[in-house]
């Protein structure tokens, strides 16, 4: 079905053939997942070109795709297939290759068109079996986060901790992160993207943790801010107001609904509490087979207008941050099914205190 559709679009845009090289995007198509390989998608047919350490495991893979051996300079042989295939108006992914990519491609038989993003119509809207894959993820994210409570005490690194979150992502059966985990203790949780460092946890403070793995090829992204100790009103008060306008914005999460609206539950509801300049991102992003994917869920630019369909998949993570004090972040990953968004985690958006 999927393929089907990428199909239907290559044929609507008056193109012969388009050529997929992201890493991504060829994973999406085929399932298959390498450093170098390309899929060739025609209204009519499938084909997958990758070098020769791929190419035996993508025959036995691929049973239904024509795939093709690399020998030699890639695009010289990309070429030469595409005027094999009788393509003559051939698209490709604009933002994912470089100068020198765009160089190399340039040929007199072949009329060249550039994409930006562009199955991004088709990426946003999860299958029902896409969503199964990433609930399974999430469970098990949700596994390694419970695990974690018991663990974690003062005085151990960040980064021991960050070992901790790897090296249970390979016990659940993920094949790693899905980008590198954030760790953040005391004043480090007001730095929304901190580097995970060598610093110890610290009593009598929160720690931030921004995790994610990968499952069969679909990324968790998933955040909890906890307490070692006893927390003060200041915490507890920025806690709830954190945790309030993430639960405003999921009220927003509905088909028909503008993902602006839901960025602006969050925001509003922080700028009424007047911490408004302390929330410095956006309420979400797309995710999937990337851990950053279209739509962005804000009240600025094109996708605040995007109208919130079945089967789309973003997080919302309100945060509130305070320089040189703490930091709060809530995140879930948010399935939109019948009608209306649904958690993937089970983990409480309550306050621990471990």
């Amino acid at each position: 079905m999927r393929l089907k559709e990428v199909q239907e679009l290559i044929d609507k845009e008056g193109l012969d053939a388009f050529m997929f090289s992201s890493q991504a995007n060829v994973f999406y198509l085929s399932g298959f997942r390498s450093t170098h390989a390309y899929a060739v998608i025609t209204p009519n047919s499938k084909h997958l070109l990758t070098d020769g350490r791929y190419y035996e495991r993508a025959k036995e893979e691929l049973k239904d795709w024509d795939v093709v051996l690399i020998k030699g300079k890639a695009l010289r042989k990309v070429k030469s297939f595409l005027r094999d295939l009788g393509a003559v108006r051939v698209g490709y992914e604009n933002d994912r290759v470089s100068c020198e990519f765009r160089k190399a491609m340039r040929s007199t038989r072949i009329k060249w068109k550039p994409y930006s993003n562009f199955l991004k119509d088709i990426r946003v809207i999860k299958t029902p079996e896409e969503i199964e894959l990433m609930r399974e993820g999430v469970r098990r994210s949700d596994r390694i986060y419970r695990e974690l409570l018991k663990y974690v005490s003062p005085g151990m690194t960040e980064l021991e901790v960050r070992g901790f979150i790897v090296s249970k992502i390979f016990e659940v059966g993920g094949s790693g992160e899905s980008f590198p985990a954030i760790v953040a203790s005391g004043p480090a949780s007001a730095i929304p993207h901190w580097e995970t460092s060598s610093n110890p946890v610290r009593e009598q403070s929160p720690l931030l943790v921004d995790m994610g793995l990968m499952w069969k090829g679909y990324c968790t992204d998933f955040t909890r801010t906890f307490f070692l100790g006893t927390p003060d009103r200041e915490f507890l008060k920025v806690y709830q107001i954190v945790r309030d306008a993430h639960l405003f914005a999921l009220e927003k999460v509905k088909v028909g609904n503008k993902l602006g609206e839901v960025d602006r539950a969050a925001r509003d509801y922080i700028k009424r509490k007047r911490y408004g300049k302390f929330f410095t991102h956006s309420t979400g992003h797309g995710i999937g087979v990337e851990i950053h994917e279209y739509p962005r869920v804000y009240y600025k630019g094109e996708d605040a207008d995007r109208v919130i369909e079945e089967g789309m998949v973003f997080t919302v993570e309100p945060g509130i941050y305070l320089p040189g004090k703490f930091g709060v972040r809530l995140e879930n990953i948010v399935a939109v099914v019948k009608g209306r968004g649904e958690p993937l985690s089970e983990i409480s958006l309550d306050l621990v205190k471990v």
